[in-house]
């Protein structure tokens, strides 16, 4: 008898091959059966009446770190189909942590989460996050930029030879610990201060434990194909795939730059280097306001940068090179503020910094300072500043996947605050409702690959991201007519509609749409889950 029957459905198996009218059983956490089963005894039985049948999807890029320590029901991600994420993006990880990192962390998480942080290595936060019992499954990669505050700080220097020796250890550690790869973030400061040579050095420990690079570039402006040269360069020294993060370029005069850097990466592939991407399916970026303070005024970390911001020469110095920047994506105008910290500074949410200015009867940079001051650095921005036909270019790329760049949120408590990217909410249901069904710009059965074979595959998880007998029972059954995002730049509280059906691990997560409350995810280890490598 199975646990769970699911007829009459329109299996996508997450392969990229054809779809097929079948069913599935699931017994107990893993698909039993896929095939003919109508008539056969179930505990449940769905009618699917036609409905499309999936894995579960694989966020390959997500900042959830601390949200299951907050929320363990994952709403904003599982409603939208999602059963595991992978964290520690962007050189940003919640571990390991010492020295001077555990500070810097602590203000970040005061800042959004006021998490309290009572571990320090890897596999300490991975227990953690497990005894919080998430809805969704969660993998993470560690963040150079942490471990790089951790054995030498902030400032802007190369390590010494005894600090890259730990953070070498660091990394091995981690990866020994569970997690998948290495990830950094080259526009944010400690990682923005690393030479190309520091990272691959590092990069070469991933090698042995079959780890992932995953690279927020250096630049994804006007030196976009410079900064790909650096991540194709960076794997095929250390001999580690590379996974390239949010693929984009921003500002209009370099729109059209990603099919150059397309063609890098596929040339970088024909000679051998492991190299793919993934994407998330809108126009807008987003990340901390202080990213548009020049790089050097970061050195020796949050503090110094805010004494910066505060003398007066300085900052005349700092607004003349923000205004003078050729990396610069857009106007004020199409930078909006997403979320602040005090009560004072919310009525600026969903405005933007055009807008805040002649509300303060301030320059544009100088208000943007101020809020940063005010604020003590935690402002959230959205800014505007890609092309509709760049999105499209990069998504019908065959190595691209569907990554949010977002984290698990929730309508309500501390994760409903601010208004943040719809991606949040809305990114597998977006590509699903309006790429597939209205714009055609992919196929049903080439997307579902992007949001779970491929990635899948990327991680080296042998029995996840199919429908197959054996396989985890992570499944999403949706209405491809109905579904869609509704979460907006305005109002982006907001879950998708049509994914009516959700299984993490064998358990109904989602069930009309609405969270049943169950909280089966787990916590995946590289070298777990029949990872590659595993002995």
């Amino acid at each position: 008898m199975f646990d769970l029957l699911i007829v009459d459905a329109r299996i996508v198996d997450g392969t990229g091959a054809p779809y097929f009218h079948g069913d599935l059983g699931v017994m107990g956490d893993r698909i039993a059966a896929v095939g003919r089963l109508s008539g056969q005894l179930a505990r449940r039985t769905v009618v699917a009446a036609g409905r499309v049948l999936t894995p579960g999807f694989i966020d390959i890029h997500s900042h959830s770190d601390a949200s299951y320590l907050i929320n363990p029901l994952g709403e904003s991600k599982v409603r939208q189909g999602v059963t595991l994420e992978v964290a520690g993006q962007c050189g940003w990880s919640l571990a390991p942590l010492e020295g001077a990192a555990v500070e810097e962390i602590k203000k970040d998480l005061e800042a959004e989460d006021e998490v309290e942080i009572s571990w320090r290595t890897m596999g300490e936060y991975l227990a953690c996050v497990e005894e919080a019992r998430p809805s969704v499954n969660l993998a993470v990669v560690a963040g150079h930029g942490t471990i790089r505050g951790s054995a030498m700080g902030y400032d802007d220097r190369p390590p010494t030879a005894d600090e890259a020796a730990r953070m070498r250890l660091l990394l091995r550690q981690a990866l020994a610990e569970g997690a998948f790869g290495l990830s950094t973030g080259l526009i944010y400061p400690p990682g923005s201060y690393a030479t190309t040579e520091e990272i691959v050095a590092l990069a070469r420990e991933l090698a042995p434990a079959g780890g992932v690079y995953f690279t927020h570039m250096r630049n994804e402006g006007a030196r976009l194909l410079e900064a790909v040269g650096e991540a194709i360069r960076i794997g095929e020294e250390a001999g580690v795939p590379v996974q390239i993060a949010h693929h984009k370029v921003g500002g209009e005069k370099n729109w059209g730059k990603v099919k150059e850097s397309l063609h890098v990466i596929e040339e970088a592939r024909a000679r051998g280097v492991d190299v793919t991407c993934d994407q998330y399916p809108y126009t807008a970026s987003s990340t901390g306001l202080s990213s548009i303070v020049p790089q050097w005024a970061h050195d020796g970390g949050s503090e110094k940068l805010l004494a910066r911001l505060r003398d007066p020469d300085t900052r005349r110095r700092l607004a003349a090179e923000c205004v003078d920047s050729p990396d610069s994506w857009s106007g004020w105008d199409k930078l909006l503020i997403s979320s602040v910290r005090s009560e004072a500074n919310k009525k600026y949410e969903g405005k933007n910094l055009a807008e805040i200015a002649q509300e303060r009867g301030q320059d544009p940079i100088e208000a943007a300072f101020d809020l940063l001051i005010e604020e003590e650095l935690a402002v959230g921005m959205v800014r505007f500043g890609m092309s509709e036909e760049d999105v499209r270019a990069v998504m019908q790329h065959p190595w691209v996947m569907v990554g949010s760049d977002g984290s698990a949120l929730a309508p309500y408590g501390r994760l409903g605050r601010g208004k943040p990217h719809p991606r949040n909410y809305g990114t597998f249901a977006r590509v699903l409702g309006r790429y597939v069904r209205e714009e055609k710009v992919l196929g049903l059965e080439m997307a579902v690959r992007k949001m779970t074979g491929l990635p899948a595959w990327r991680l080296r998880l042998w029995d996840r991201g199919l429908l197959r007998p054996g396989f985890h029972a992570d499944l999403v059954l949706f209405d491809p007519d109905r579904v869609v995002d509704r979460a907006t730049f305005t109002d982006p509280h907001q879950y998708p509609d049509g994914i009516d059906l959700v299984v993490v691990n064998g358990t109904v997560t989602v069930d009309g749409g609405e969270h049943t409350g169950a909280r089966a995810g787990r916590v995946l280890r590289r070298g777990g889950s029949r990872c590659h490598g595993d002995n």
